[in-house]
């Protein structure tokens, strides 16, 4: 396997961990995965620090596809 194909498998599965965690934060995993009714507009914490490492790894992803797909 490849790099990309690594960095691919790997950022697949953060982005996968870390939407799950940032879902149920402060809730119930059966909340976080069926939806709760509760809006949080302001993120502080480890709540924002997981969010943004969702957004690095979710472009590390996407970028390892498309360099993947070029290489």
């Amino acid at each position: 396997m490849s790099f990309y194909n690594w960095l691919t498998f790997i950022s697949a599965i953060l982005v996968t961990v870390l939407i799950i965690f940032t879902q149920t934060r402060g809730a119930s995993v059966g909340a976080g995965i069926g939806g709760a009714a509760e809006v949080n507009l302001t993120r502080r914490g480890t709540e924002k620090t997981l969010f943004q490492l969702t957004i690095i790894c979710a472009i590390v992803f996407t970028l390892s596809l498309v360099l993947g797909a070029l290489a």
